[in-house]
């Protein structure tokens, strides 16, 4: 069944907030996202009346997210496959910007003050996408250079399910549960195994990037908006620790944390584990395979923890039983 997703409140957290959809395993969805400032296709700002209300506290306004959406038959201990059939970029503009106290640049991040020196500034730039040439435009004020053209590869910024122990992470946090892991390979033809944490998953999305270097090195990608669509299968009494990636070429691994080596260390044993597992490895055998033939992205190093994507080709994996 196809569910034309109408997201009433854009939630910018994880966790159990309340179901904007219910669905069974194998049905597809479709949404309409909004960027990273909650505006939408047409550059309109995300209206009070679609905000969550914070009664009492302060919420984060980052990453408007789609859903949740409850998946019927999701336990924990099973598995969710989100595979991304389509992202269609629906406005000709993004905008990109560094800001004080964000990025990877300064320990500054969110509330703390962590530096002496005198912050970033804070900038926008406006990028303008060309959509059938799929290319983004920065016309360039004080370079050398009039503009320059980059190739657009959208991709899901911000997707995830509700983290475990019934906790609560803000929109722009990556972790176990997916989260925003801001790393390029969450695009079309990739499909992201989650780890369920709660009955129902409780997935969500949002944060389209039309393009992004690794690192997120800024704070900030070509922030936009797409129209997704995706299909959801639940794979029953299949339990992983960490969300895991798989495309045409590559079985994906990541690993989400504060520290960087820890990142690696966590997304590389994720990787034995799942070589081990699923395609009979002997694990010492399989850690030597892996350290030849593997190869790690930086999603991001900028968000309250860094993500590190580990890259294992399969055609390895073609004499496998």
């Amino acid at each position: 069944m196809i569910h034309k997703l109408e997201t009433k409140i854009f939630h910018t957290t994880f966790g159990r907030n309340e179901p904007a959809q219910r669905i069974s395993s194998g049905d597809t969805i479709i949404a309409d996202t909004r960027d990273a400032r909650g505006n939408d296709q047409l550059g309109n700002p995300l209206p009070d009346s679609m905000k969550p209300r914070p009664d009492g506290f302060e919420y984060s306004t980052s990453n408007p997210l789609v859903g949740p959406v409850y998946v019927e038959g999701a336990e924990p201990g099973d598995t969710l496959a989100v595979h991304i059939e389509k992202i269609e970029l629906n406005r000709a503009s993004a905008w990109s910007s560094h800001s004080p106290n964000f990025g990877s640049l300064t320990g500054e991040q969110s509330a703390r003050r962590l530096l002496l020196n005198e912050p970033l500034p804070r900038l926008m730039f406006n990028w303008s996408l060309d959509l059938e040439r799929r290319v983004g435009i920065l016309a360039l004020q004080n370079s050398r250079m009039k503009k320059i053209e980059l190739p657009l590869h959208p991709f899901i910024g911000s997707i995830g399910v509700a983290p475990r122990y019934g906790r609560v992470e803000t929109a722009l946090t990556p972790g176990e549960y997916g989260g925003n892991l801001d790393c390029v390979e969450t695009r079309q033809g990739t499909t992201i195994y989650f780890p369920v944490w709660a009955r129902g998953a409780y997935l969500a999305f949002g944060d389209i990037h039309a393009a992004q270097g690794d690192g997120e090195v800024c704070g900030s990608a070509l922030e936009t908006t797409a129209q997704v669509q995706l299909r959801v299968e639940v794979q029953k009494s299949r339990a992983i620790e960490w969300p895991r990636m798989e495309d045409e070429n590559f079985l994906m691994t990541t690993g989400s944390l504060h520290s960087l080596i820890d990142a690696v260390r966590v997304a590389q044993v994720e990787m034995l584990n799942w070589l081990v597992g699923d395609y009979g490895f002997e694990k010492w055998e399989g850690w030597q395979v892996l350290s030849q033939a593997s190869t790690m992205r930086i999603g991001n190093i900028v968000d309250p923890n860094f993500t590190v994507v580990v890259k294992f080709p399969k055609t390895l994996l073609a004499n496998s039983s």
